[in-house]
């Protein structure tokens, strides 16, 4: 079984591991998981082992079933979790007729395949059409067999499920160098609008709140300067300021006896009113900005962008080349 992981609440506690530092065929590139033997009767695990098995099928790439020609592994248990992995994953399971070479002549190794075959078909979950199960063994020059051994094929299926996981693998990263560049493009230009957005309200905050003060202390000051004469404000703030200050009180005192008297207090208040609304609005418009990226931030981005767009992306076929040289034995170099 090939697993890319482990965890199982109890299961850990029973794990031993083996490592071999061979590289043919592509070996350290495989992680090989061995599950119990499954007992009928009374036998009680010190853990859930069908729901570990189950989790380790769900998580390999390959799932490998081997029947033993002298104990066949026909126990009601066994079929049982075949079957439940059949259903969750059955494209990963694989059977095999393992020790093939001791089930005795080809008759009676015929025999035992057709006994498993015809126990296997008993389960609807595996009674599947196209059923397949090849002899292995491991050989012993010491003790020919005339039994084919398909070891060689099981190996060739570890070997192209690897080259399928790291082509899906690169895939994958090409998919998540386009996603990530399309997503720092998209932030970029949405910051872009943010910025016009910002500016925008921005400017409409300023001008709303201008005139807010501006209308209402022209207003005072009007009456304010009324009181002076023009060679006072003259000395007071020179001739260029008193001559502006002059026009726009002027303009002011001018529409205001325009107003009847009886409506001056209703202008007032109706006058209040707007500037206070002004200030409102100058409020409202200033709440509305949206945080923007900072140049550091943007340059940041940018920068990741065009890295995995120029660096990271176009190594695709290298590293694949690169990931293969890995495990390549050295009569492969």
């Amino acid at each position: 079984m090939l697993s890319r992981g482990l965890y199982v609440p109890g299961v850990t506690d029973y794990l031993s591991a083996e490592i071999s530092t061979s590289k043919q065929k592509k070996f350290n590139l495989v992680t090989f998981v061995d599950t119990p033997g499954l007992v009928d009767g009374d036998m009680i695990y010190p853990f859930d082992v069908n729901c570990a098995i189950t989790w380790l099928g769900e998580q390999a790439d390959l799932i490998f079933v081997f029947f033993d020609p002298m104990g066949q592994a026909l126990c009601k248990r066994t079929l049982n979790i075949v079957e439940r992995l059949s259903e969750k994953c059955g494209d990963k399971l694989m059977f095999y007729l393992s020790k093939a070479d001791e089930a005795g002549k080809e008759t009676d190794r015929q025999r035992v395949m057709m006994q498993i075959v015809q126990e296997l078909c008993r389960r609807p979950g595996l009674n599947k059409c196209g059923f397949e199960m090849p002899t292995i063994y491991i050989p012993n020059p010491q003790k020919p067999s005339r039994c084919v051994n398909q070891i060689d094929g099981v190996c060739q299926t570890i070997e192209k499920t690897i080259n399928q996981a790291v082509q899906k693998t690169l895939d994958q990263l090409e998919k998540d160098c386009d996603l990530i560049c399309s997503t720092i493009h998209g932030r970029l230009e949405q910051d872009r609008a943010d910025v016009t957005y910002s500016r925008s309200v921005r400017l409409h905050s300023f001008l709303c709140g201008a005139v807010g003060v501006f209308l209402p202390v022209l207003f005072i000051l009007s009456f304010i300067v009324s009181t002076f004469s023009k060679e006072q404000l003259g000395e007071m703030l020179g001739e260029g300021a008193a001559l502006t200050f002059t026009i726009f009180t002027g303009v002011v005192l001018y529409f205001w006896e325009w107003i009847p008297e009886d409506g001056q207090v209703v202008f007032v208040i109706v006058f209040g009113a707007f500037c206070y609304l002004l200030l409102l609005l100058a409020k409202h418009f200033a709440g509305k900005r949206v945080k923007t990226l900072s140049k550091k931030e943007k340059r940041v981005m940018t920068d990741y962008r065009d890295y995995i767009q120029d660096i990271v992306k176009t190594k695709k076929g290298k590293l694949y080349e690169w990931y293969l040289q890995q495990c390549a034995a050295e009569y492969d170099l």
